[in-house]
């Protein structure tokens, strides 16, 4: 084999037969429905960004609602504060969907994240047998050798004035010597009895799907949908110490006591103030 030959082999789809490649007939099949939010389907090989790729997309008319659009790879997924994400091929989930919740108040669009979260792990914990936490707001955790650890997170961008689009990124079977930090986690790791890809990212479209409509159908309301009841009951931010990185190089620590109404984190300081936090990082100081 020539050295040119070896490099072909490398990069090859097949190269690393323990992760095929989806295969997006079988998806079209499984989500597209005349009555469903789905409304097509892409796989690219590689790319930079889906959500990148799907706000452009939108922006230009030449997306809808219910699009998805699956990397094999991403070269320069984002994350919330702009943090990259990057993954073997074919290691991971990496999708993003498109969105346009007519009917819901735009004041109430920021439970997406919050909802794409709660569906995740719902969809995850049917088909991978894997239980999945949520980090408030948008990261997702699994528990490797006792430890808490991300195996993904979510990123929600507006596409104009009528639509968002919701990005996930999941660590599916990157082994310990292939993490991008000692404290990211996949569900290989968390030993999920399923990484097969085709099925996960099925179950996580499908639960998706019913966590959008039962939210549409209320109005948006978290509380009449049963959002914020099962956001909290998943979230393992609180009832935790925690530490609040804001804006303008503001801090405060207190216990995450609540999720409110507007899907901001309460948090109880030590001088007996409840203050709401909508935008930030959080960082768990001990364990619940």
């Amino acid at each position: 084999m020539t050295p040119r030959d070896a490099a072909d082999a490398g990069s090859s789809r097949w190269s690393d037969l323990d992760r095929p490649p989806l295969d997006v007939l079988a998806l079209r099949r499984a989500l597209l429905r005349r009555d469903g939010l789905w409304t097509g389907v892409e796989v690219v090989q590689s790319t930079g960004s889906t959500n990148s790729d799907l706000v452009a997309a939108a922006s230009a008319g030449q997306a809808g609602e219910g699009a998805i659009l699956v990397a094999e790879e991403q070269t320069a997924g984002r994350g919330r504060l702009d943090r990259r994400w990057s993954a073997p091929p074919r290691s991971g989930l990496f999708f993003s969907v498109l969105l346009a919740p007519s009917g819901v108040p735009v004041s109430r669009w920021g439970w997406l994240p919050l909802l794409t979260g709660v569906a995740v792990a719902t969809g995850l914990s049917r088909v991978a047998g894997v239980d999945t936490a949520l980090k408030w707001p948008n990261d997702l955790l699994v528990t490797v050798e006792g430890e808490e650890r991300k195996a993904g997170g979510i990123l929600a961008e507006r596409a104009g004035q009528d639509a968002v689009v919701v990005g996930v990124g999941i660590n599916v079977s990157l082994r310990a010597d292939e993490l991008p930090v000692p404290q990211a986690g996949s569900l290989a790791l968390a030993g999920a009895r399923n990484t097969d890809r085709d099925p996960l990212l099925r179950g996580v479209l499908r639960s998706l799907e019913q966590w959008y409509g039962r939210w549409r159908e209320a109005g948006g309301d978290p509380a009449a949908s049963g959002l914020q009841e099962t956001y909290a009951a998943g979230c393992a931010t609180l009832g935790r110490t925690v530490r609040a990185e804001l804006p303008g190089d503001r801090s405060i620590v207190g216990e995450a006591v609540a999720v409110d109404g507007d899907g901001r984190l309460v948090i109880a300081t030590k001088e007996g103030v409840q203050e709401p936090v909508g935008a930030g990082d959080i960082v768990h100081l001990r364990p619940a």
